[in-house]
């Protein structure tokens, strides 16, 4: 089904001939005419069948005995084909707040999310005769395609490499756009912008994976720890070897590099020793 233009006109001239018809089958009753005020009465109710009112941001679809006549954008008293059925579709933005689905993530783990999907009717043909019901169409399309997004990312991880639900909301919106607008694309839908709501773990696990978080967040801090302490006992000793102010054994090396290790890596603050030597 492909969308095209209407024949019609300025719908004040349509009411201008249905007048005239009328006043035409006035004058003939009144001059015993009867069969000329018939006809005019009838040609007066055909141009009164193609009289329609079409209010701003809408399109009226025409159908003439269940044949696809046009679609009609002009706002206004509009005057089209006779014996035609007009259906009404509003061309204005629309918001859909989806339900709080409970969707499984990458990792298997029970999450609620929910969206807002901003959309608007471009093709209104499209939109009457290639789906049944296009705002329930829309409804439907949007959960399923905020399931199938949502199973594609885990909601939180510490790998900086990996996209996740919490950490990438922009990225995660604008493939739910993408996915969502081939979904609707053949009822004549166009997705304007397409956000998440609503994103939590599942009430049953929230406390549970909390924890996880919590204990995945200090390995993670603890190995940058490990790391960074590694990395400045190797800079100590390659500095002192190479001022040369300093020569170490591998005994003294293995101490150097504990003693710093252990002063790094500690929770509290190191406590300094002096060795003050022997006293006898």
């Amino acid at each position: 089904m492909k969308d095209r233009k209407a024949w019609h006109v300025d719908g004040f001239i349509g009411v201008l001939c249905a007048v005239v018809c009328v006043v035409i089958a006035i004058v003939s009753l009144f001059q015993g005419v009867p069969a000329a005020a018939a006809i005019a009465l009838v040609i007066a109710a055909l141009i009164a069948s193609g009289i329609t009112i079409i209010q701003p941001n809408q399109a009226a679809v025409v159908i003439f005995f269940g044949k696809y006549m046009g679609t009609i954008r002009k706002s206004g008293l509009i005057f089209t084909v006779p014996l035609t059925k007009k259906r009404t579709v509003s061309l204005r933005v629309r918001n859909f707040n989806s339900e709080r689905l409970k969707v499984n993530d990458d990792e298997g783990n029970p999450i609620e999310i929910a969206a807002v999907i901003v959309f608007k009717v471009i093709d209104p043909a499209k939109a009457i005769f290639d789906v049944d019901e296009y705002e329930e169409f829309v409804e439907i399309q949007s959960e399923t395609a905020l399931r199938h997004v949502a199973s594609h990312y885990p909601y939180d991880t510490f790998d900086d490499n990996r996209l996740t639900l919490r950490g990438n909301a922009e990225e995660v919106s604008k493939e739910l756009e993408l996915e969502l607008q081939n979904r609707l694309k053949v009822s004549g839908v166009k997705v304007v912008e397409a956000r998440l709501t609503h994103l939590a773990y599942s009430p049953e696990i929230a406390q549970a994976m909390l924890q996880r978080q919590q204990a995945a967040a200090i390995i993670s801090a603890r190995q940058k720890i490990v790391e960074g302490a590694v990395s400045m006992a190797k800079m100590a000793i390659n500095e002192l070897e190479e001022d040369q102010t300093i020569e170490l054994d591998e005994e003294r090396k293995v101490n150097m590099v504990n003693n710093l290790m252990v002063a790094i890596v500690s929770e509290k603050s190191a406590q300094p020793v002096i060795n003050a030597g022997s006293l006898y």
